[in-house]
């Protein structure tokens, strides 16, 4: 609205200008409407760089300068020609637009090629390598693992989040199906938090390819583009990605390098929370969500026992631990249900 109101006054201003200082030896109220009409017309050109992209807008502004001075050079060369005045003089104009016409054109069109990351790294001093720019996927965003890691330091370099990632994200947050919904609106919530975060850099790149239709796809090109690496906790992307010689930090990879190591003969207490998949084993959790299969501890669930560590499977999804009962409890628990039996 504000906008809008701003827009009349401009209008209404230069109208008024027009009509008490007669430009062109206009008069009264046909001045006030060509003033009217050539603020309508600075109105609709402003409407237009609104919708231009920064790297279209720079590239329109460099085109029309490059235009203006070729046109200031061609100019020099026609004014030693055997041309009448006003015809030079109208030669010259209509090589002036013309040039500065076709650097606008030429300039907007080709602007898409700039990468305005670049140029402010270049106008700052700083020339970090392209190799510190990590692109993010949408299961990394939503995971939301990544601000952590990221607010301890352990990630550095500028975090690059593609609009085509944006809007997959969006989709999900405005999906009907409410875990859909809630997850997407997880991930803007951790997107948010980082961009919040000062010491955190986060890059939003309106970078698309438009003859690509999967995102997996569009995010390793984007990464050959900047020479990055892709972070995701995509097992799929991730496999893809090596094929597609694109370097991969896995979070998923990264939570299992940081479990604690585990040795056969070890002990350790666990929760005994449902039965296994083989006849008598009972499955438990540590805290970090690593899988427990305790042997002959089926009757225990409910129960913390105490567990000896027989072997350590390490697998795609990440680690599990095979353990059987201590001594100590099963012979309580022996020892238990014979009392049970003769109670009833």
């Amino acid at each position: 609205m504000d906008i809008v109101v701003i827009r009349l006054l401009f209008v209404a201003l230069f109208s008024g200008v027009c009509y008490f200082f007669h430009p062109f030896g206009l008069a009264g109220v046909p001045a006030a409407m060509a003033g009217a009409a050539a603020a309508g017309a600075v109105i609709v050109f402003e409407s237009r760089v609104r919708a231009l992209t920064l790297s279209r807008l720079i590239g329109a502004v460099a085109g029309s300068v490059l235009g203006i001075f070729g046109a200031a050079l061609f100019c020099l060369v026609l004014r030693s020609a055997p041309l009448e005045g006003n015809t030079s003089a109208v030669v010259q104009i209509f090589v002036l637009l013309l040039m500065t016409y076709v650097g606008l054109l030429v300039g907007a069109s080709k602007g898409d090629l700039l990468n305005p990351a670049a140029l402010s790294m270049i106008f700052s001093g700083e020339r970090p390598s392209r190799r510190s720019v990590k692109v993010l996927d949408t299961s990394v965003i939503i995971d939301g693992r990544i601000a952590d890691i990221a607010e301890a330091g352990f990630i550095d370099g500028t975090m690059v989040v593609p609009e085509f990632v944006l809007r997959e994200l969006q989709v999900v947050a405005d999906s009907t199906d409410g875990s859909k919904r809630q997850r997407g609106r997880r991930g803007l919530d951790m997107l948010q938090r980082m961009q919040s975060n000062a010491k955190i850099q986060v890059q939003i790149v309106p970078d698309d390819f438009p003859s690509i239709r999967e995102v997996d796809l569009k995010l390793l090109e984007l990464a050959k583009k900047w020479e990055a690496k892709v972070v995701t906790n995509d097992f799929n992307l991730n496999k893809v990605a090596h094929l597609h010689h694109v370097e991969v930090l896995n979070i998923n990879d990264l939570a299992n390098a940081l479990k604690p190591v585990v040795l056969p003969g070890e002990r350790m207490t666990v929760l005994i929370l449902k039965e296994g998949k083989e006849f008598n084993q009972g499955v438990g959790y540590l805290d970090d969500g690593t899988m427990v299969v305790v042997d002959h501890a089926r009757k225990m669930i409910g129960r913390s026992v105490d567990i000896s560590v027989t072997s350590v499977l390490q697998t795609a999804s990440g680690k599990m631990i095979f353990g059987k009962m201590d001594e100590v409890a099963k012979t309580a628990e022996g020892a238990r249900t014979p009392s049970a039996e003769i109670a009833h």
